[in-house]
């Protein structure tokens, strides 16, 4: 397998629709007081996890929420995605909203923020339907790549999870194969959605459309 090393470039949109004063203000005044790593932790955690590319953060907030101990930082660069996170935080109708003490959002590339973790630093790593790029020539933005497989396994303790979904053939297929060719992880492959993990409107949209998700947990080794 030929694989053009992975570029720290972002790639696909960033900007939506054009924001209604709601998001505007989420955007402006609330998001500077969850993000990363400018607001730090509001606890001391037992563990960190790290979500790449949290879509509409429902994921994201069910973990954060389920596990309040837990430092979880969230990133995304899609400004309605962050918005649709930032307003299950701050809901319509709260006056004085607070962010939740274990969980930060990242709003840039999360390969550099990956990098900046020390070995081991991280307990968890989701990879929740990321973006398929689809076409051969386009392999090397696929977040699934070996040179990011080195670096998750760097950042991951040993025992650390990462926990890989997607509903597109084609990334199916790649991440079969960029995951049986290395050393690092045990992975274990499954068709059925696994107990435990949070569902997401992506994944039921992939279902509805008759699309058959596919999901990895890969174990540091």
């Amino acid at each position: 397998m030929k694989i053009k090393p992975i570029p720290d470039r972002l790639y696909g949109r960033i900007k939506g629709k054009k924001l209604r004063p709601r998001q505007e203000w989420l955007l402006e005044a609330f998001l500077p007081r969850t993000a990363w790593p400018e607001a730090p932790f509001g606890i001391t955690p037992r563990e960190i996890w790290l979500e790449v590319g949290f879509g509409g953060g429902e994921h994201a907030y069910e973990l954060a929420t389920r596990n309040p101990d837990i430092g979880y930082i969230a990133a995304e660069v899609f400004e309605t995605g962050i918005c649709s996170l930032l307003a299950k935080i701050a809901p319509d109708g709260v006056d004085a909203p607070e962010p939740l003490p274990n969980l930060r959002l990242f709003t840039g590339d999360a390969r550099p923020l990956l990098r900046s973790f020390e070995a081991g630093a991280l307990s968890k790593l989701f990879l929740m339907f990321p973006d398929p790029w689809p076409k051969a020539r386009h392999a090397k933005r696929r977040f699934v790549h070996p040179d990011m497989v080195t670096e998750v396994a760097r950042a991951l303790r040993e025992g650390g999870e990462w926990r890989i979904a997607s509903d597109d053939p084609t990334y199916q297929e790649w991440t079969d194969e960029v995951m049986g060719a290395q050393d690092l992880f045990t992975v274990t492959r499954m068709t059925d959605h696994p107990e435990g993990w949070p569902h997401t409107r992506y994944e039921a949209k992939a279902i509805a459309a008759g699309r058959r998700p596919v999901y990895w947990s890969a174990i540091r080794r």
